[in-house]
């Protein structure tokens, strides 16, 4: 009409397109699960950190997968985005919507069944919104293992464990998520579904699709079910909790108990001193053995199928003969099941200790393995010299080459991302440059989201960043999904 605010057409004309599309979700999941822009999505527009907040035009909760196509073929009718959330303990704002409100935001709850398990093929098929201890207790139900295991088990999904190939715990003896995916369900942008759910152990028949998607963060496709493998359950264990005189000794230990024990060591997380310090100021629920006297802590896992096999002894050699040359100060072994609970308590509260603890620029770095050692020594030197006021705390997993290296800034005087920005930078800078000149990369287990964008940017070299522009753009050449997460800004 003549006269007419083009401004005020174009918002009738997306409030429309938004009630068209909201009547259209509803038709198809039921009224229940659809949530309205006028509603309760709190819990859904923001990360586990509270860094990141943003709207949505409806948060929509399929019930399966042909639920799911439907829902991003209607999406993409009404030119509406997609970000899919599992759990929401992502730690790079990968699963928050942006501040448009053009964003469906796709959550997995209701895909949570668990397929099928074959005690025999060792392995288990289950729909992205399972639980991951849902998955390990199905598994310990046919007395087998899943070995994925994090402080976020009880909540985070397998959909976004997938998403983000999640590390964990125990990548030292089974690796990362993604050695331990046999086969994806994928809806892809179009909405048609990619159904390689065969978990065949051997199959050349080509490209391997699936591992496009892992660790996409659902930038290319959405997981809606995943073929895993399961292993032998252990039947014994010897947990240790080591302090040690500076971070080399770390190393040192987990070469000897390799000579000794082989593939029975499982696990071996390390933690600064302030990392713990934090801890116990923070979780007063955790118990610490030590006085904390010493630079570094590790914690010393060994395993066995075998429910016969002593594995207390080869430990209890190894740390003598590390206590009597001095590569360990003190030692402590658990003597029952609730001990080593306790222990490992203390490994799994890093991440709400550092949060209570005040604003955290938090890093997932890994280097090689003979550079370890070094990493962590550059880097807290080059993180006080930018950021002094930083108080540096590292915990990470030994023998994998991955140590988190956090920053934490006193929340009265840095409050959120804008207070803390311009120190942030100077952190990431000091973290990514040392990372770089190791030879490693800036994410090894929580991924990109929107926090390290820039930095993978940065740091990556441009021929992969053009290689991963033209994946999305083949996969995904509307960019309705997961838009404005991994790759660099343009």
């Amino acid at each position: 009409m003549p006269g007419q605010n083009p401004s005020a057409t174009l918002r009738s004309a997306e409030r429309a397109t938004g009630v068209a599309l909201l009547d259209a979700l509803v038709a198809l999941v039921g009224r229940r699960h659809v949530i309205a822009p006028d509603e309760d999505q709190e819990p859904y527009l923001v990360d586990w950190r509270g860094r990141y907040h943003g709207r949505a035009a409806a948060v929509v909760k399929p019930a399966d997968t042909a639920e799911v196509a439907a829902t991003v073929r209607l999406c993409a009718e009404h030119g509406a985005s997609i970000v899919p959330q599992g759990g929401n303990t992502g730690m790079c704002g990968a699963a928050t919507p942006d501040a448009s409100g053009q964003a469906v935001v796709i959550r997995m709850d209701r895909l949570n069944r668990v397929r099928a398990v074959s005690p025999l093929a060792n392995s288990i098929t289950v729909e992205a919104g399972c639980i991951l201890q849902t998955i390990q207790e199905a598994a310990a139900g046919v007395d087998r293992l899943f070995p994925l295991s994090l402080g976020a088990e009880g909540s985070c999904q397998i959909g976004g464990n997938i998403a983000t190939n999640a590390g964990g715990t125990a990548v030292l003896r089974y690796g990362p998520t993604r050695e331990l995916v046999l086969g994806l369900e994928v809806v892809l942008p179009d909405g048609s579904v990619l159904d390689r759910l065969h978990g065949l152990r051997k199959n050349a028949s080509g490209y391997d699709l699936k591992q496009m998607f892992i660790g996409s963060e659902g930038t290319l496709g959405l997981i809606t079910a995943a073929s895993l493998k399961l292993f032998p359950r252990p039947r014994v264990s010897a947990l240790a909790m080591v302090a040690l005189p500076e971070i080399e000794a770390a190393l040192e230990l987990m070469a000897r108990l390799r000579g000794v024990v082989g593939d029975r060591l499982a696990s071996l997380e390390a933690m600064s001193r302030g990392q713990i310090e934090v801890i116990a100021r923070h979780v007063p629920d955790v118990a610490i053995p030590f006085a904390l006297e010493s630079p570094w802590y590790l914690l010393i896992e060994l395993t066995d199928t075998l429910a016969a096999t002593d594995l207390r002894t080869p430990l209890e050699e190894v740390l003598g003969a590390a206590l009597e040359e001095g590569l360990v100060a003190d030692a402590v072994i658990a003597e029952s099941g609730a001990q080593a609970e306790a222990l490992w308590k203390i490994r799994h509260s890093v991440s709400e200790g550092s949060k209570r603890a005040g604003y955290v620029v938090s890093h997932d770095s890994v280097v090689p393995l003979e550079n370890q050692a070094r990493f962590a020594r550059e880097v807290e030197r080059r993180i006080l010299d930018a950021a002094p006021e930083a108080r540096v705390v590292m915990h990470g997993h030994i023998g994998d080459g991955n140590i988190h290296v956090l920053g934490i800034l006193d929340a009265a005087r840095y409050p959120d991302a804008a207070a803390a920005a311009p120190v942030a930078a100077r952190i990431n800078a000091a973290v990514d440059d040392v990372t770089a000149e190791l030879g490693g990369v800036i994410s090894a287990e929580h991924g990109i989201g929107q926090s390290n964008r820039a930095r993978l940017g940065r740091v990556t070299p441009p021929a992969e960043i053009a290689l991963m522009r033209a994946l999305k753009s083949l996969l995904d050449p509307a960019g309705m999904m997961n838009p404005g997460k991994v790759l660099p800004p343009a």
